[in-house]
């Protein structure tokens, strides 16, 4: 978890680049997201470098030989953070900008690849040496407080504060996806190593990253020590679209780092003719725009013939139907009014889930999960396409505590339901039985019909009241007179003072 003196670092860091004139925080981000990349890229090769001596096996360090850039050579070593953040301001922003940033741009082989493609038109933003020093220098120290922590995913939880600050949804209601979320969404699901995973808005590839760290986690020798399973990880497993190429740029750097070569990573409008993806993805997880509205025109005639709408969270739902092969499943985060929404497209499209295929889960999220930046109430759907029904009985959950407070600072508390939900999860057999007044229960596919496939969990839940029981009323009466003589005399003795002091 980050803690309150590393935020306050990154502030300060973020601070500095603001005063040295780089205001739009995108470019804040995308040029912390270089620099971090640089620096890890050094951190990673020294770090394979020692498990190759220890294994006795050769390693060839991407520094260790001369780099061409031009007409230019210069020593490799040269271009590593632990070389270049001692040289004088002047010449550390000589070498990075005309060594360093070129290198990086032209670093993976695979010139058809997600992160050759968008690190093509990728510039070198920080306007002066002095500048450029001060953020090295903050950024050491960011790196030096999160090695003291001692904890496996300081570095992601650094990144996604990072991201935070762009903390403004846009007109579609763009914005990002808690980590903690991800992580649990990614668990639910437990990726296989054969998987083909997609997110059709992924912008910064979180949910890509978190299902590549899981898998290494939970299934690194059937991932990583079998080749043809390290070679589906590394270039076909992994897919993700979005529409804002700097999103993309920042979305390959952070799958590359993460250990993953070859995403697929593509500059593509899900929602229109140009997304041709039928039938093809195992697996997809997502937290699609919601609370926008499209043309008519702008929409894939596929996904009208199933729906007519204009409102994106709908459209994504018919979107991952159309785009799971048999068999597939779909976890994804949606707006409550999907859930209960009266409107013809609402009613269609829950009826497409439930009816057409088999509808597992709906985990009712509390509305201060995506706070501070916006404090709409969520649920998970959890889905697979199977073409011809299936649903039997949908498991619901009552999540009211997600492990951070629920206003506006998000800071850490004890109340957390995510592991029970796991837990839970992964053993509904256990789930039978449970009475409606308890967090979780089953709710049979007949009853959701009745209700014309609402699937807010408030419609099915029962609520149990406990009698409160008063005293006789002679006995209220009995103590307010009481207290009405004694206010009575302590307002005597009050006035006795009052007179006794003149």
């Amino acid at each position: 978890m980050i803690t309150g003196e590393l935020k306050n670092k990154i502030d300060s860091l973020w601070e500095i680049f603001w005063t040295g004139g780089l205001t739009n925080p995108l470019d804040v981000i995308e040029q912390m997201t270089y620099l971090m990349f640089v620096r890890d890229l050094d951190d990673a090769d020294n770090l394979h470098e020692k498990e190759s001596a220890m294994l006795e096996l050769p390693y060839h360090s991407i520094f260790s030989k001369e780099i061409k850039i031009g007409e230019r050579v210069i020593d490799g070593s040269q271009l590593k953070w632990s070389v270049f953040h001692d040289f004088p301001a002047q010449k550390m922003y000589s070498v990075v900008q005309e060594w360093v940033f070129p290198f990086i741009k032209g670093l993976h082989s695979n010139k058809d690849s997600a992160y050759a493609k968008y690190m093509d038109d990728a510039i070198f933003k920080i306007p002066t040496p002095l500048l450029l020093d001060k953020i090295v220098n903050a950024m050491d120290d960011i790196y030096e407080q999160m090695a003291q922590l001692h904890q496996a995913d300081t570095r992601g939880d650094v990144y996604e504060y990072l991201l935070s600050k762009l903390a403004t949804a846009d007109v579609n209601g763009q914005f990002r996806t808690p980590r903690h979320i991800i992580k649990m969404m990614v668990a639910l699901m437990d990726p296989k190593p054969d998987e083909v995973i997609c997110d059709p808005a992924c912008g910064t590839s979180g949910f890509l990253v978190e299902s590549s760290k899981y898998l290494r986690d939970n299934k690194k020798e059937a991932v990583l020590f079998d080749r043809k399973n390290k070679e589906h990880y590394m270039n076909h497993m992994f897919h993700g679209y979005d529409m804002d190429r700097t999103m993309l740029r920042i979305g390959a750097m952070n799958m590359m780092t993460h250990g993953v070569d070859n995403p697929y990573i593509e500059y593509k409008d899900s929602l229109s003719d140009q997304n041709q993806d039928r039938d093809k993805y195992s697996l997809i997880l997502a937290n699609p725009p919601f609370k926008g509205s499209l043309d008519y025109d702008s929409v894939s005639a596929d996904l009208l013939k199933v729906c007519k709408t204009k409102k994106t969270e709908l459209l994504f739902l018919i979107l991952f139907l159309k785009m799971l092969k048999i068999s597939g499943r779909c976890a994804c985060i949606v707006p409550d009014g999907v859930l209960f929404g009266s409107s013809k497209a609402h009613r269609a499209i829950r009826r497409e889930i439930v009816e057409e295929n088999r509808l597992e889960a709906v985990i009712s999220m509390p509305s201060g999960v995506f706070k501070p930046y916006a404090g709409v109430s969520t649920a998970i759907l959890i889905f697979t396409k199977t073409g011809h029904g299936g649903t039997d009985k949908v498991w619901f959950y009552d999540m009211k505590a997600d492990g951070f407070s629920l206003d506006d600072k998000r800071t850490p508390v004890a109340e957390n339901d995510i592991p029970d939900i796991i837990n839970r999860f992964k053993n509904l057999s256990q789930e039978e039985g449970r009475e409606r007044t308890e967090q979780s229960f089953f709710v049979e596919k007949s009853e959701i019909v009745e209700n014309e496939y609402d699937l807010s969990i408030n419609k099915y839940k029962k609520i149990e009241y406990v009698p409160v029981e008063y005293p006789p009323t002679e006995d209220i009466m009995a103590e307010l007179n009481m207290l009405e003589h004694e206010i009575t005399k302590n307002l005597a003795e009050l006035e006795k003072m009052l007179r006794e002091e003149e």
